[in-house]
């Protein structure tokens, strides 16, 4: 390579170079090394969304180089930027991926901007580390994957369970049978802890001096600036967030998903207050109907799961007197049991326990993550495998995704995920693919 090659060409040429060769291997395996990396190098980071869950996402970086910062509002970024004083800083996330001296970036956005600026970076060959859910919408999804295929690069979604030993243990209990085939899941969360099903707010504040609301807008039809948006409640919002089951789904199915590969649910249907045209529900009880499934561990029986939200739980008797925790999820079997209560798969229970008394697990054969972050950046720099790269991760967010589009049609929706389409609901195609302000198109 000529001396003047920028780090970006660098890492762009050996991603399509390596694209040939991991042609036919698992997508999880799709990641490529940028040229002359090692495990001990550090990588040139881009912070997008530096506040909030962005501030949590860059602490997990730090030990990068964190050469460049960008967030909408000057105030958030300015305190940030403290701890990282040579970084460059930018509101405008487009003029961050102008830079040539990236190799990766962290996006922590709102929902509505997760795909640009990560289709954006992976287009240019950089690797992507993006929160959940990984998309507002499922064409948004579909996109992100095959961007993340074609250009090779390193991904990871942020419901970091995914990287929790516990969440391991359990899903090497179900594959190996312990409780029996399972043909029934519930899951569920305590959120929203912030207001859905209300209308929008007839203030029209002024827009604080440090916020850029035409960036922090990006896609969003344009509205006035109010505080009922920004920050954090947001995610009420459909134009912005995808409500509770969009924030904690990916968290809370993922055991699920992962354990009894539940992708591309034949039907799915809501239950829920009448839609508003604005906001999220106030609670939601959503049923996936999967299909059997056949497996590297064996032909999966036809499986049905049942996600609450909004204060809603299943009945207390399936829980063998056992106390419901604020978020979980519960296996069904033939056999019995597993109890997950908590959001992020770190342990489980056996049901009912004296059926389980001196109960000894398998010897585990998943192996352990160095951590959700870790194994991100260890990816970048060496090509080893992500758990949540953004094929399985879009598979997910697709399915939690799902739930919302049955409910904003109001009926039972059959899904066929080859063309992408609800196949007796024609009507469901506007909120599968939204529209794009002008100038912020994927």
């Amino acid at each position: 390579m000529p001396p003047t090659t920028s780090r970006r060409e660098l890492i762009k040429t050996g991603a399509l170079a390596g694209v040939g060769f991991w042609v036919g291997l698992p997508l999880a395996s799709r990641t490529v090394r940028a040229q002359g990396t090692t495990a001990n190098d550090r990588l040139n980071i881009g912070i997008i969304g530096a506040s909030g869950r962005g501030e949590g996402n860059l602490s997990a970086v730090a030990s990068e180089n964190i050469v460049a910062l960008c967030d909408v509002d000057e105030e958030r970024l300015n305190r940030v930027a403290q701890r990282f004083p040579h970084a460059a800083k930018y509101r405008d996330y487009r003029k961050l991926l102008e830079r040539n001296d990236l190799d990766a970036v962290v996006v922590s956005t709102p929902d509505h901007s997760h795909a640009l600026p990560a289709v954006m970076a992976m287009r240019q060959g950089l690797h992507v580390y993006c929160e959940k859910p990984l998309t507002h919408s499922i064409y948004e999804a579909r996109v992100m994957s095959e961007c993340a295929a074609r250009y090779g690069v390193a991904t990871q979604m942020g419901n970091q369970g995914h990287s929790n030993s516990g969440a391991r243990r359990t899903v090497e209990l179900i594959r190996a049978g312990v409780i029996g085939p399972i043909r029934e899941v519930h899951a569920w969360t305590d959120r929203p802890i912030w207001p859905q099903g209300i209308d929008r707010p007839t203030e029209m504040p002024p827009v604080p001096a440090t916020l850029d609301w035409d960036l922090w807008l990006g896609p969003a039809p344009q509205r006035p600036y109010h505080s009922a948006y920004h920050p954090f409640r947001w995610r009420g919002w459909w134009d912005f967030g995808t409500g509770a089951l969009g924030d904690m789904a990916c968290h809370v199915l993922d055991v699920a998903f992962w354990a009894l590969d539940l992708r591309d649910p034949l039907a799915v249907e809501a239950e829920g207050p009448p839609p508003h045209p604005e906001t999220a529900p106030q609670w939601t009880i959503i049923r996936y109907e999967f299909a059997e499934r056949t497996t590297p561990y064996g032909v999966l029986p036809p499986c049905r799961l049942t996600w609450y939200d909004g204060g809603k739980r299943p009945p207390t008797e399936l829980f063998d007197g056992e106390r419901v925790a604020d978020n979980g999820t519960l296996f069904i079997g033939e056999k019995g049991k597993i109890y997950v209560p908590d959001a992020y798969g770190a342990r489980y229970v056996l049901l009912p326990r004296s059926q389980f008394e001196g109960f000894q697990p398998p010897p585990p054969s998943i192996p352990n993550s160095p951590g959700h972050h870790a194994e991100w950046l260890l990816a970048c720099k060496t090509g080893s495998p992500t758990g949540s790269n953004f094929a399985y991760a879009s598979a997910l967010t697709e399915t939690v995704l799902l739930g919302i589009v049955a409910y904003r049609v109001g009926k039972k929706i059959e899904w066929d995920p080859r063309r992408m389409c609800c196949t007796n609901a024609p009507e469901a195609s506007r909120y599968l693919r939204r529209e794009y302000r002008k100038g912020w198109e994927l």
